[in-house]
């Protein structure tokens, strides 16, 4: 016997791709994020394709993955899909430190994130 299959995270008109352990701190990761909420997917593109942040291409790839899963795997209209959510959490916190005067050591946090990415087909009325 097998599994019962798990139930879908998202409705039947969403998508979503998802990226962890990104070597960014989330405070500056949801800068980008922010930009991209509420767009449509094609605007949402141009945008980070245009963005001067280092972070936007790895958010870029993240959108692509979000559309190219509402294409493939759930017969999606790409050209209806806007960004329904873009959320940034916390993940792993690597600890250094760094030497200071005296023979003193100072802590250094090095933070990664988290980023979600789901993507919503509108509705016919909205489109």
């Amino acid at each position: 016997m097998s599994k019962p299959q798990a139930p879908r995270k998202v409705e039947e008109v969403e998508a979503l791709a998802f990226a962890k352990a990104i070597r960014i701190s989330p405070r500056k990761l949801n800068l980008v994020a922010q930009t991209i909420r509420g767009k449509n997917a094609s605007a949402a593109l141009a945008e980070l394709t245009f963005s001067r942040r280092r972070i936007a291409q790895d958010v870029k790839k993240v959108l692509q993955s979000a559309i190219a899963n509402a294409e493939n795997n759930h017969q999606l209209d790409v050209d209806r899909l806007y960004v329904k959510e873009a959320h940034v959490g916390r993940a792993l916190v690597m600890k250094r430190f760094v030497a200071r005067g005296r023979g003193r050591a100072a802590q250094i946090q090095k933070f990664f994130s988290n980023l979600t990415v789901i993507v919503r087909e509108r509705d016919e009325e909205q489109a």
